[in-house]
């Protein structure tokens, strides 16, 4: 089962290998209607998966305009996308990737935000499936269809370019740069400008994960967060390149309980391409 002695606030959003395989009941009766999702790229899902998983590749699917329209009809097309693998309100879902990855993460965020009550993450993903010595298969099953997903979006786990701005300087914000350093002093630019928001705490998403691909514990989270002034009383909004790396944090943040988790899912790509936005290079 999930090991509950790491201390998370919230431990029901990551599965533990030997816990996945009882639900899904691979070694015998399936116990659990359960939507496995693997986010992994094409070819690895097609080498080997784990029993029952199916496919969908969200790692080239982002968003670069944060605005009304462009922000309503990216919506769509994910809930679309989501719902074509099977996802409904009355199904469990768990997202795996190589190890408790930025594309796993990223789906999760989106499955909170679509309202979803029941979504978690393979802690360790296939990695930790593999080492455990569980069975795994070419075999592609036709996702497991059912009526339509009715969402009921949580608009307080999004954030805008607006949102980000109309933010700066407020005390009861955190705007947290999830991406590598290169990135965060601007050294590398992913956009036409380089740098990072103004004012923004940089802790890089590799951070929240043990040596194995599994998250830290609580405790080991709790003080680095705590330590870079990212504390449970204020408002988080993380930001990477495209939202997958600030969808990883906004993870570990939700482990922690933190009750105020934003992700921008523009990110530094909409705001570094944006003249009439302020940026910082750190120094």
């Amino acid at each position: 089962m999930t090991d509950d002695s790491r201390g998370y606030a919230n431990p029901e959003l990551l599965v533990s290998a030997e816990e996945l395989v009882v639900r899904l009941g691979v070694t015998g009766k399936r116990v659990e209607d359960i939507v496995l999702i693997d986010l992994r790229p094409t070819e690895q899902f097609a080498t080997s998966h784990i029993p029952g998983a199916v496919h969908l590749d969200l790692f080239g699917v982002s968003l670069v305009d944060t605005d009304p329209t462009p922000l309503e009809a990216f919506l769509w097309m994910i809930t679309h996308l989501l719902t074509s693998r099977g996802v409904v309100a009355d199904r469990s879902v768990v997202a795996y990737d190589e190890h408790s990855g930025i594309r796993a993460a990223r789906a999760f965020w989106f499955l909170e935000f679509f309202g979803h009550s029941a979504a978690s993450v393979l802690d360790g993903g296939f990695g930790a499936w593999q080492r455990a010595g569980l069975p795994t298969t070419r075999e592609a099953v036709a996702p497991c269809q059912g009526e339509q997903w009715e969402v009921n979006r949580q608009e307080q786990r999004l954030a805008t370019w607006r949102q980000v701005e109309s933010r700066l300087e407020n005390a009861d914000t955190v705007l947290l740069d999830t991406r590598s350093d290169g990135e965060y002093r601007g050294t590398k630019a992913r956009a036409k400008r380089g740098g990072a928001i103004p004012g923004a705490v940089h802790i890089e998403w590799t951070q929240n994960l043990s040596d194995d691909g599994r998250f830290k514990t609580a405790a080991e989270l709790r003080a680095m967060y705590e330590h870079a002034g990212v504390t449970s009383d204020k408002e988080i909004i993380s930001y990477c390149q495209g939202g997958y790396r600030a969808a990883h944090s906004y993870l570990a943040l939700r482990l922690l309980g933190y009750p105020r988790v934003r992700n921008y899912i523009g990110s530094w790509k909409e705001w570094g391409d944006r003249d009439d936005l302020p940026v910082e290079v750190p120094i």
